[in-house]
């Protein structure tokens, strides 16, 4: 009965497919054809610092990385947010700015070259109508706050040039707010610059992102931001104990109040607490490998460690129950309508899960929500849908909030 009930309710939502009796269909093709006439959009993408390493022409296909037009394709991804993302250490070096907006400067370049596949989008209609007209929509959100570089203007400045969410910091504290990451809390949470950004994000309608922010951090957000927000990358807690880039059920429920999604992120780490253990035990053995051999933490000898010690501890990939077992944690805390997307691919390196290794594998969380019984209701919600609400919330108060100074 359950996978007769999820083939019936997939055929009832491809209108333009003739109904079938159950067992007519391979459930893969059902999950593809759910992902195909579903929006999907992912919230954490690092396709632009990637191409600022390495160019390739992503509007095709590529033989490296997790994203290109062509796999996207495949996989039924419609909007793909393209993550502005800057190093912690680049505030320190004072050049956050400069590189969020040579960034933001690719993404255009990236829509300039192939126009017939590619849409910058801004609002949450501008998504949904590049998808009615069959174009990606790339939408941009900025990961770690730096870029804001001390200046409340900045904030509409970069809404200007396109920005839709913005996550406050990244692997250090910075002058916004303290970060998951970081042993140091200068602030104990967010800055008074914080709180002032939080609330210009507010005005200016910028979607207020909590992933790697401390807990500290998180609940000033929640008692300052007057519209819900969304954790763009992160993951349960539940699953990884200790692992504050992630979010403890308290954290889940307090944002589901107040209309937030928390977007799944994807890699292994996040997933498991074995992956997890797996990158703090590599940690460890490699400052000690660094110490005996006289090598520095900033030496290019260090980035060859990781080789040398996968040869002896295989790396333990999360699977796709793993990744699954997240989403139903969610739907049992808070519900389905607080839920999505956020992928982390380009951004976790090799560690993705045995069954999610690029955009073409969108199909297949699909079909493991068809097999936990999830409606196709529910999965475009967790494909789209949760995330498009507050998108919208954050850009009804905007257009009725007070200037601000």
């Amino acid at each position: 009965m359950k996978l007769n009930r999820c083939l019936i309710a997939a055929a009832v939502f491809a209108l333009s497919v003739p109904a079938v009796q159950a067992g007519e269909k391979d459930l893969s093709e059902m999950a593809r054809e759910i992902a195909h006439k579903g929006l999907i959009a992912d919230t954490h993408i690092d396709v632009p610092y990637r191409l600022e390493h390495k160019w390739e022409d992503v509007s095709g296909h590529t033989h490296g990385g997790d994203f290109d037009y062509q796999r996207a394709r495949d996989g039924g991804l419609d909007v793909p947010f393209m993550s502005i993302y800057t190093p912690a250490e680049a505030e320190e070096a004072g050049t956050s700015y400069q590189l969020a907006n040579k960034l933001i400067d690719g993404v255009e370049a990236l829509v300039g070259r192939a126009p017939d596949k590619f849409t910058i989008v801004v609002t949450a209609d501008e998504a949904e109508q590049a998808f009615k007209a069959g174009k990606m929509g790339l939408a941009m959100g900025m990961e770690n706050g730096s870029p804001i570089d001390g200046k409340l203007e900045n904030v509409g400045f970069f809404r200007e040039r396109g920005i839709s969410y913005i996550g406050l910091t990244h692997s250090l504290s910075n002058h916004l707010a303290d970060s998951s990451y970081d042993e140091e809390r200068k602030w104990n949470g967010l800055s008074d610059f914080g709180k002032e950004v939080i609330m210009e994000m507010n005005r200016q309608g910028i979607m207020v992102d909590v992933s790697h922010l401390s807990d500290e951090a998180f609940w000033d957000v929640l008692a300052v931001s007057k519209v819900p927000v969304i954790a763009s990358h992160s993951s349960c807690r539940h699953f990884t104990p200790g692992f504050e880039r992630n979010m403890s059920d308290e954290m889940i429920k307090a944002m589901a109040e107040k209309g937030g999604v928390i977007q799944i992120n994807f890699g292994s780490s996040f997933v498991t607490e074995e992956a997890m253990k797996w990158f703090d035990q590599m940690d460890v053995a490699r400052s000690a490998w660094l110490e005996e051999h006289g090598y520095s933490e900033d030496s290019k000898e260090r980035s060859l460690f990781k080789e040398i010690y996968l040869e002896d501890n295989p790396f333990p990939f999360a699977n796709m129950d793993d990744l699954v077992r997240h989403y139903n944690h969610v739907v049992e805390l808070v519900g389905i309508e607080h839920v999505g997307i956020g992928s982390d691919f380009d951004g976790v390196g090799d560690s993705l899960p045995e069954g999610m290794k690029d955009v073409s594998f969108y199909p297949n969380l699909v079909e493991h929500l068809l097999r936990q019984e999830y409606s196709v209701e529910d999965i475009q919600g967790v494909m789209g849908d949760n995330l498009l609400r507050v998108w919208r919330a954050t850009e009804e108060y905007s257009k009725k909030a007070v200037p601000g100074p």
